[in-house]
């Protein structure tokens, strides 16, 4: 393994050592009180047999996954990158889609009426313009969006609510990824060992909203246009709008060089291409998913799915409605769509314990 890249070798030794780690705390747990002398000496050898066992396996693995291409032509620097030879792939991405909105951008007006009727929005294509208009007054014009480069590996780990984090032990392993993106108001302390501790970008509409750091993109993901009026307020004078927002959200003058907003255009097209039209719009999280694939070159995804007994709850709550579902998003949908990327390598699916 040692033609790999840095940043993927180290992802993949830690996983090594995670998953070692993990199989070692389980023989643990066997072990009666009673025989704990002689539980210790036999631990420290399972556990370096569990460690070994268990690297072999990684690195038979690791080495059974080829590139797609020869490593002078690879379009990105990590072991394998996003594959343009799959042709169920390839029908469904469209790199050239923009997913971030810019001052330059100019949306269709038949984007617009699809957008619209997400929320039953009545306001008309001039009055979104122009509320648009308003915001890039205050945020940067153009997001900075890195292009794939053969000397470069961004990895990018995407972080969802499910609660089959709980007890999942990833948060080493979410943390070691360049980029890290959370959704909506998924919570970290008090979770750090499965959840990690950092985050670099933060998914969220203004119904989930919460106040962020100044190492922190927020990300917008609009479903209506007084988002747009929502966030522009949110960064300046404060926002006294609307009852049904559930809490503001931001501080009056946050960093307003952190925001970007998600392109309805892109929202459509994940509905489109990738939900293939099913349910009324795609969740902030598998928004967030496939803007990964738009943005990283090695994509990773944790706390996504129901949970045993197909319950859609959050890691951080305790589920009192156990026929929690996942409203109009099609769950079951986005679920298999994840499988699908998993199984063709074209991401990293952890699936939790």
């Amino acid at each position: 393994v040692t033609h790999l890249p840095k940043n993927t070798m180290g992802t993949f030794f830690l996983s090594c050592v995670y998953f070692a780690t993990y199989f070692v705390y389980r023989l643990e747990l066997l072990f009666p009180n009673q025989k704990r002398h002689t539980a210790k000496m036999k631990l420290k050898e399972k556990a370096l047999i569990v460690l070994l066992c268990v690297t072999a396996i990684c690195v038979s693995w690791r080495g059974y996954r080829p590139c797609s291409l020869p490593q002078d032509k690879s379009p990105c620097a990590c072991e394998r990158c996003l594959s343009e030879d799959d042709l169920w792939f390839m029908k469904r991405f469209n790199k050239s889609v923009e997913p971030f909105l810019s001052a330059n951008y100019n949306l269709s007006e038949d984007v617009f009426n699809w957008w619209k009727r997400l929320q039953s929005e009545k306001g008309n294509f001039s009055t979104f313009r122009q509320t648009v208009d308003r915001l890039f007054l205050t945020v940067p014009p153009s997001p900075d969006l890195l292009e794939s480069s053969p000397d470069r590996c961004r990895t990018c780990a995407v972080v969802g609510n499910s609660v089959n984090l709980r007890r999942s032990h990833y948060g080493p392993l979410i943390d070691f990824h360049d980029v890290i993106i959370r959704v909506n108001t998924g919570r970290i302390k008090g979770y750090e060992a499965d959840v990690g501790t950092r985050t670099t970008h933060r998914v969220m509409y203004p119904e989930s909203s919460m106040d962020l750091d100044n190492t922190t993109h927020l990300v917008l993901a609009p479903f209506k246009t007084v988002d747009f009026e929502w966030l522009t307020k949110a960064l300046t004078t404060g926002f006294n709008g609307r009852s049904w927002f559930i809490k503001i959200g931001l501080k009056p003058n946050s960093d307003s060089q952190q925001v970007m907003v998600l392109n309805p255009a892109f929202m459509r097209y994940v509905h489109d291409m990738w939900l293939e039209k099913k349910g009324k719009y795609p969740s902030t999280g598998f928004l967030a998913l496939i803007l990964a694939l738009h943005m990283c070159d090695e994509v990773s995804v944790f706390g996504y799915g129901a949970d045993s007994d197909g319950n859609w709850s959050h890691y951080w709550e305790k589920l009192n409605n156990k026929r929690l579902k996942t409203g109009p998003h099609p769950g079951d949908t986005e679920y298999r769509m994840i499988q699908e990327l998993d199984d063709l390598q074209e991401l990293r699916f952890y699936t939790g314990f």
